[in-house]
């Protein structure tokens, strides 16, 4: 077996966490790579964008957004993902720093490999394509101005929703624990197939979260009445400015983040430990 790790040495602890894993790898006879740019023993040193062809698992060392970051680049290779966890809450990753030995499962294959949807999104400017992303938590829709409500609509083929909030959020079911999740939108089984829009802080008392089928095709315009800029990000990372005559398009992606698990903790346990109130 071939593992490629790839790991945000801003977290700490990240480094640690690699050397130890070196150390086993090589000690379960796992030919272990690193890209180039970080130094470490017991690997194999190489480009960071020839690790997703050579390798047949990703690990990631870091947070919740280093497994986001490389997950949808090893999804497009089609190369399952652990993720260990070195973040705060980690609430994808399925390994703690302090449980490594579980790393034998992937000797043995003693291990179960869940499939997570992702969204596409467009945005075009008169007919023109001008950027296109793939998401695994959430695409928003929002003003970059605190306070400052927007007017959005959602096309569902010919049939449109109107809201005024200050933004809008469109989930996966792996993103319903995020920001949907803080703006009031459902909790989704992550092995579900849905796509979730919530409105944020909507001036409505109407507007609620609605949950589409997988295959949904959703066309958004957005503007400020204020003219503030209306801006677009994708799973925390900005994007570009909307224009009043924009489409945003939302669509299931044509590939899925594979993740690995090495235990047998379920969803639910996972939330009820990582969301329980202190």
């Amino acid at each position: 077996m071939k593992v490629g790790v790839l790991a945000n040495l801003d977290k700490r602890g990240a480094a640690e966490i690699v050397d130890k894993m070196g150390k086993i790898f090589k000690r379960l006879g796992i030919e272990a790579y690193l890209p180039d740019s970080i130094c470490a023993t017991d690997y194999l040193h190489i480009p960071e964008k020839t690790i997703y062809e050579t390798v047949d698992v990703i690990i990631t060392v870091g947070g919740d957004g280093t497994i986001i970051r490389f997950g949808k680049l090893a999804a497009r290779h089609n190369k399952p993902v652990l993720g260990i966890n070195a973040g705060r809450l980690g609430f994808l990753a399925n390994v703690e720093a302090d449980e490594l030995e579980l790393l034998e499962k992937l000797k043995t294959g003693d291990y179960t490999v869940e499939d997570r949807m992702l969204l596409n999104v467009s945005v075009s400017d008169n007919g023109k394509e001008t950027y296109t992303q793939t998401a695994m938590n959430d695409i928003v829709i929002t003003s970059g101005f605190m306070s400052r409500i927007i007017d959005i609509k959602a096309y569902f083929n010919t049939d449109c929703i109107s809201y005024r909030a200050d933004g809008l959020i469109v989930a996966t079911p792996t993103g319903s624990t995020a920001y949907s999740l803080s703006a009031g939108g459902p909790i989704v089984d992550p092995l579900c197939e849905n796509i979730c829009i919530t409105p944020i802080c909507s001036h409505s008392l109407s507007a609620k979260p609605i949950l589409l089928n997988k295959n949904a095709v959703v066309r958004f315009n957005a503007m400020s009445l204020k003219h503030a800029d209306v801006y677009l990000s994708v799973d925390g990372r900005k994007g570009p400015v909307i224009k009043p005559n924009s489409d945003i398009v939302v669509s299931r992606s044509d590939f899925d983040v594979k993740l690995i698990r090495l235990n047998n903790k379920s969803f639910y346990k996972t939330l009820s430990e990582k969301f329980k109130e202190k």
